[in-house]
């Protein structure tokens, strides 16, 4: 098996079996709300989510009625001009009625026909029924397949994902139903069966005005997930992003302890049974220590990925029962009645979409990207660098230990040249399994310590690209070697792996990228060990996707002598190719905290060499480095050769 999967399955598995994190004896709720806040932030709705909000703009379309309630065709505004297109089932009967949301799964027409009936029979049992399409989907088609179908990775930069836009529409969903004089805004529910029962989940654990849940097909395990690969049948919708690495049991227990049934099908080919009721097990205690396991139920039926008229009705119980106050026996709650209106009829739109309609663009600006700080000084320096630092340790990098582990350089051979160079290569680990490798060039007749120049190797580097050519103008008193990191030199994979591993990886709260990070920071702790080695003057050298990793190793190490770049990316807010292949510049939630051209600037006064052209992009940290000063400097040069230090 590919090393960097089996590596990402026992991480994913670790992630699990530690999960969930309990709350105290004392104060549960006051620990709720501190992990909810974060939870927000993995949803990139922080933002939005505290008060005053902006106005929905409801506006009702069309208006119905029918056999014991009022169905209205509508759309309202979760944000300015991001318009969630929704229809309403009003009862009949006098209220206030419990007001229920329920979010639509994967369907082309969505709650124009595939989910219609549902929300019929909720409003026929008594709920306001909203029923909402997703972005994907419906009456507007945005995009929820960001990563999984055309590449953009970037939305892992960005800390963008559609769970979040989703979330964040269904709250306002339960701000519209809250408003209404029909509905007893203190009995709110939600519930949806696959994206939209992952969407029941995460609406529920970031709104405590949810008072009962029932998500139905949408429930694993990350485990799972990485080990049977059903990640990779899965929309970028199912998840947040994981950017403190929680397990999804621990994000499920934010609901606790509201009453839970989750359904699932025991023949579900992208939700394996063993992983639902190992979620299920593992929640349990969470309920147990709130004192309500009479809350949390799983009800599992035999099919696929699907509703069955037992989930159905099972559901319909729960809500009558735990929203509505209602107790009845099973068997006397009847199924939907198979009654379908013309989807033309749900249709929110008969006359055209909306001209303002931000739905297609919404991945560009739902969560923003952090502006260039304000340095002047270099106190100012010191002070935004330890707050970035800060803020990328404990999210982008919140899967770096807080120490790293010992390493150590094993030597593994030692040989000469014709030009009697000695050359060294030696094996590091920078973490549990891994090992990765190092070469170190020391030119004849160099005795003592002395300055080292290491290259970091990319993954498209060869034997016979030899990396860099231009680092033969490296002055003949340095020292030279090169640093694999994973996904390069002997721990290299199949391109044809690297759609899947991207995707798994920032499951488990972490990316290629990042991984990289930790691997070089390890690496330039090795090098340093060398007796030859001046550990003060260690200068890292890399070109493309791996200049990324340069300047962060750069940034966090805080003692690397310089930075040398060849055709740096101006930005991580690109994507690659829908394959999976291309640069991995993704790390989770950077770009919120800051941008490669700004991290150059930070590294001050760390040299920062350019060789041959860079991106304008970089002018910010150039236009830095000469407001500061010595002893920083930059330079641009057409090889290394032309370096004069």
């Amino acid at each position: 098996m590919n090393e960097m999967r089996q590596y990402l399955i026992k991480v994913a598995e670790g992630i699990t079996e530690a999960a969930p994190a309990l709350p105290p004896q004392g104060d549960p709720a006051t620990w709720q709300e501190e992990r909810r806040a974060h939870f927000h932030k993995m949803l990139g709705i922080d933002s939005y989510i505290h008060e005053p909000r902006s106005p929905l703009n409801i506006e009702v379309t069309r208006t119905y009625e029918r056999d014991g309630y009022t169905l209205e065709t509508l759309s309202y505004e979760s944000l300015p001009g991001l318009r969630v297109e929704a229809n309403l089932y009003i009862p009949t009967d006098p209220g206030p009625h419990p007001g229920l949301v329920y979010v639509c799964g994967h369907s082309d027409l969505q709650k124009a026909a595939h989910y219609q009936q549902h929300a019929r029979r909720y409003a026929q049992l008594g709920f306001v029924t909203l029923i909402v399409d997703t972005l994907q989907l419906g009456d507007v088609h945005g995009y929820h397949h960001g990563p999984y179908r055309y590449g953009w990775f970037n939305w892992y930069s960005r800390g963008y994902t559609p769970a979040g836009v989703e979330t964040w529409n269904g709250i306002r969903g339960l701000d519209l139903l809250a408003a209404r004089d029909d509905v007893d805004s203190e009995r709110l529910g939600v519930t949806g069966t696959s994206g939209g029962g992952a969407m029941a989940w995460w609406i529920a654990a970031a709104d405590t005005r949810v008072k009962v849940t029932s998500p139905s097909c949408g429930t694993a395990t990350i485990a799972s997930h990485v080990r049977e690969r059903t990640i990779d049948g899965h929309c970028d919708c199912m998840f947040p992003v994981n950017l403190y690495g929680w397990s999804l049991v621990d994000m499920a227990a934010l609901i606790a302890p509201r009453p839970t049934l989750v359904v699932s099908a025991d023949r579900d080919n992208i939700f394996t049974i063993a992983s639902i009721n190992d979620f299920h097990q593992r929640l349990i205690p969470v309920y147990e220590r709130l004192g309500a396991p009479q809350n949390l139920e799983l009800f599992t039926f035999r099919g696929p990925h699907s509703y069955q008229p037992s989930s159905r009705v099972k559901t319909f119980h729960w809500f009558l029962r735990h929203l509505k106050g209602e107790e009845r026996p099973l068997d006397q709650v009847a199924d939907i009645d198979r009654h379908l209106e013309d989807p033309r009829t749900l249709s929110v739109y008969p006359d055209g979409l909306p001209a303002n309609n931000r739905s297609t663009t919404v991945h560009d600006w739902f969560v923003a990207k952090a502006e260039p700080p304000s340095i002047n000084t270099q106190g100012d320096l010191e002070r935004e660098r330890t707050r970035i630092v800060s803020e990328l340790m404990a999210t982008t990098f919140s899967a770096l230990p807080t120490e790293l582990p010992h390493v150590q350089p094993t030597l593994t051979r030692e040989w000469l040249q014709k030009d009697e160079a000695q050359h060294q290569a030696f094996t590091f680990s920078p973490e549990e399994g891994w090992e990765l490798t190092g070469t170190l060039r020391i030119p004849a007749g160099l005795g003592g310590r002395s300055p080292a120049l290491v290259q970091l190797i990319g993954a498209d580097q060869t034997r016979w690209t030899g990396g860099l050519p231009s680092l033969k103008g490296t002055p003949t008193t340095w020292l030279s070697g090169t640093l694999a990191t994973r996904g390069t030199g002997d721990t290299a994979w199949n391109p044809g792996m690297q759609w899947h591993l991207r995707r798994a990886a920032a499951l488990t709260g972490r990316t290629v990228a990042s991984m990289r990070v930790m691997d070089a920071l390890q690496g330039v702790r090795a090098f340093r060990q060398l007796s030859q080695v001046d550990a003060d003057q260690i200068f890292l050298a890399a070109r493309g996707e791996m200049a990324a990793v340069a300047l962060y190793t750069a940034l966090l190490d805080g003692g690397v002598a310089g930075v040398i770049l060849y055709d740096p990316p101006a930005t991580q807010d690109t994507g690659g190719n829908p394959d999976g292949t291309g640069d991995s510049l993704e790390m989770l939630g950077a770009l919120r905290i800051v941008d490669l051209p700004q991290v150059a600037g930070l590294i001050w006064p760390t040299k920062l060499i350019f060789v041959g052209g860079r991106p304008q992009s970089y002018a910010w940290a150039e236009s830095l480095y000469e407001r500061l000063g010595a002893p920083g400097g930059w330079w641009g040069i057409s090889g290394l050769e032309h370096l004069r230090l």
